[in-house]
Order: C-alpha cells, then sequence, then structure tokens
C-alpha cells in the first residue's frame, strides 16, 4: 500500500502524471482510474477538428497504449471512484471494491456548465466537454441546417468555426457585450466579432437566455428581450465547473476547485491535485487562481510527481493558452489581469499580429495571432518580468527583446 499510487481521472494531467512519476523515480503500484472508456486523449481538438470530421478518434490519444504497459501502469478506464478514504487511505469504486493508497493524486478534471433554464433537456441541446458530447452532435450535423451556438468564449466560437466549414447557418447568443471578454482586449474581441462575422456567423450580443422551446426536440432559444432564433440544434459553451465533489466530501479543502499548496499538496498531506480541477497559489498574481490549460495541467503533473518523489519544487509558471478558428492561431500567454494600457503590434487587417496588455511599462500578458515568434519571446520576458519602451513595443519591426528597456 505504502508504495501503491492512485490517479483518479484520466486526462491530459494524469498521462503527463504517469510519464513523470517513473521519470522521477517512483518504483511502486501506478493505478490510473477513468470514468471514461478511453485512454487519457486531447481535449482541445473536440471543439475545432474532432466535430468537423477533419481528425479520427486514434489521433486524439495522448499516449497509445504501449505507454501505459510500458511504465507499469493498472489501467481501470470505465469505472468510477464513489468516495475517498482519507483514515483509511483507500478509494471506493463503483462495484464496492476498495483500492488502498500510499499516496493519491486527484485529476479530476471539470464539466460543462449546463444551462439552468425551462427546456434545457430538450433533444437537440448539447455542451461538449467530451468525446461522446462530439460524436452525439456530429450525428445529428447531418441532419439539422440551422445552429445555435450560446456562448461567445473559446469553445462557442471554436465550434461555430466548424459548423460553418460543414456549411451550416450558425448563430451564436452571447450575454456579453463583446466575443470573450472574460479573455482579450476589446481590440481583439472585435477583430474576432468582425472575423466571424466575414465567415457568415451571426453574432448576437447582450443577449440573456431565457429558455429553450420546442415539442420533442429543440425549435428555437428564447432570450429575455423577446427575441427568437430558431434552431435545428443548439450547442451550450458557458464555461465549466470543476469537479470537486470527491474531495469536498472526504473533507479535503476546497474552494473554487480543490485548494492545493505551491507544491500541489491539498489539505491532506497524502493527496495531491492537479489540473483543472486544482486551486493553487500564484505569487505572482497575488491570489489563488485555477486555470483551464493544457499547459498548466501539464506542468502541475510534473510538480506534483517530484514532490511525491521526495524532490521539492514549486509551481509558479506563467501560463499560456491556445484556441483555432478558422486560419487563425491565438496563442496566449499570461493572465491580462489589472492592465492599465494595450498596445498593438501590427495591423490586425494583416491577420498577424500581437496584443500586448501592460501595467506601467511592464508585460504582463500577451495576445499573438498567427505570430508565433512574438508568443515565444513573450513567454521569457513575462516571467522576467521585463519592463518596455511602449514607442518600440509598437513597432513590429522591432523584436520583442529589443523592445525592452
Amino acid at each position: 500500500m505504502e508504495d501503491t499510487l492512485v490517479l483518479v481521472g484520466a486526462s491530459h494531467a494524469a498521462a503527463q502524471a504517469v510519464d513523470s512519476l517513473r521519470r522521477e523515480g517512483h518504483a511502486g503500484r501506478i493505478v490510473l482510474i477513468g470514468d471514461e472508456p478511453r485512454l487519457p486523449y486531447q481535449r482541445p481538438p473536440l471543439s475545432k477538428k474532432y466535430l468537423a470530421g477533419e481528425l479520427e478518434a486514434d489521433r486524439l490519444w495522448i499516449r497509445p497504449a504501449p505507454f501505459y504497459e510500458q511504465r507499469r501502469v493498472e489501467l481501470m478506464l470505465g469505472r468510477r471512484v464513489e468516495r475517498l478514504d482519507l483514515s483509511g487511505r483507500s478509494v471506493r469504486l463503483d462495484d464496492g471494491s476498495d483500492i488502498a493508497y500510499g499516496r493519491l493524486l486527484l485529476a479530476t478534471g471539470a464539466r460543462a456548465r449546463p444551462p439552468a433554464v425551462p427546456g434545457a433537456d430538450l433533444p437537440g441541446i448539447h455542451c461538449l466537454r467530451s468525446m461522446d458530447d462530439v460524436d452525439r452532435i456530429r450525428a445529428e450535423l447531418s441532419s439539422v441546417r440551422r445552429v445555435v451556438i450560446v456562448g461567445a468564449g473559446y469553445i462557442g466560437l471554436e465550434c461555430a468555426a466548424s459548423c460553418i466549414k460543414l456549411g451550416l447557418a450558425v448563430t451564436v447568443l452571447e450575454m456579453a457585450d463583446r466575443v470573450m471578454s472574460r479573455v482579450v482586449a476589446p481590440e481583439m474581441s472585435a477583430f474576432y466579432g468582425a472575423e466571424h462575422a466575414s465567415h457568415g456567423v451571426a453574432i448576437r450580443l447582450n443577449e440573456r437566455l431565457e429558455r429553450f422551446e420546442g415539442t420533442g426536440r429543440v425549435a428555437a432559444v428564447r432570450c429575455a428581450d423577446g427575441s427568437a432564433y430558431p434552431a435545428d440544434l443548439v450547442i451550450v459553451g458557458i464555461g465549466i465547473l470543476p469537479n470537486v465533489e470527491l474531495a469536498a466530501d472526504a473533507g479535503i479543502a476546497c474552494d473554487n476547485g480543490i485548494t492545493v499548496n505551491r507544491y500541489c499538496r491539498t489539505s491532506d498531506p497524502d493527496v495531491y491535485a492537479i489540473g483543472d480541477c486544482a486551486s493553487h497559489p500564484s505569487p505572482r498574481y497575488g491570489r489563488r487562481i485555477r486555470l483551464e490549460s493544457v499547459d498548466n495541467a501539464f506542468e502541475q503533473a510534473k510538480t506534483a510527481a517530484a514532490n511525491i518523489c521526495g524532490r521539492e519544487v514549486i509551481h509558479d509558471k506563467v501560463p499560456w493558452f491556445w484556441s483555432d478558428q478558422y486560419d487563425l492561431k491565438l496563442q496566449i500567454v499570461g493572465l491580462a489581469e489589472g492592465y492599465d494600457r494595450v498596445v498593438l503590434r501590427g495591423d490586425p487587417a494583416a491577420r498577424a499580429f500581437s496584443c500586448c496588455y501592460l501595467r506601467g511599462s511592464e508585460l504582463i500578458a500577451l495576445d499573438a495571432v498567427n505570430h508565433v515568434k512574438d508568443f515565444m519571446s513573450a513567454r521569457k520576458l513575462i516571467a522576467e518580468c521585463v519592463q518596455f519602451d511602449l514607442g518600440r513595443l509598437a513597432d513590429p519591426a522591432v523584436t520583442l527583446r529589443d523592445a525592452s528597456l
């Protein structure tokens, strides 16, 4: 039992944790439990190439089956953990059996936030978080014409781009006054709003969802101002909820995620948490943050594995994210919190530019559209808390490094 590591959740974080644990010297038993009957798979392509039918399921696996065999991982897929027994140091499975652990690693991820309005249970309404979700959507897309997407965040806009590629009529409803309002500046929102409009997406802002209508199947989406949008199929992308119930029910501290310290350890010293479900302290941002990011999941997995194996490592990375929409690759580094000015590098009309977020003269975040060089430089410069000459920063002919003070 002392050498047994039980990993709950078959996710990006879990796949990396398995590799890192063996690299860090964990020689004991590793048991990976996942409630989906599949190997850990990539989620970012689900709303993009997989939804559009451009990527086959077997290309989604993060690692092939031999990877887990070579690392002596016991896979328990299609199984669900019902309860954590912290005092007995065991997990209870859905068949009533128990597995004892020496250390427990929670990578339980998150689930799609469901719409809390009347009619949400009508057939034809879908959230998108898993392969099964996308498979259900794809099974219906061939027989529909009008798709309404609720939410203009990453998922909603990526789905819009995918559905446009399939020749469907797409309407996006957003309660805020601009698209991707939680994560980008107004300048970026305007660019992406115009880009989707140019492809035929009808974006409706300041629309508050009131109910779904239909007899036997969804037929329309009704908003609070009385407007109604005909729909043969609806995709809801209004955020996610961290899966904290197992931890909370066991008495582990939770607050917008499973609370961990800078070593990825929970309030129970034998339990660690990583990925979308974990809330960690950030010295850089001066508060706790929970990141929905593949890179963060990988980095926390490496940190947790090192600490489990006795090598003290602190998790304090500058986060980064990406979104593919049409032929635009948006790469974001840092969190644009508390910025007081925005500097654009390049002309958005050229469809290759960067949006710099500054606090004073310090670059705290950057959005790069089809501009990998700026993105890669920003990852280093933001971590170094570099100050910039604003005039040179605005000149795309000057490299980011050369624009620093």
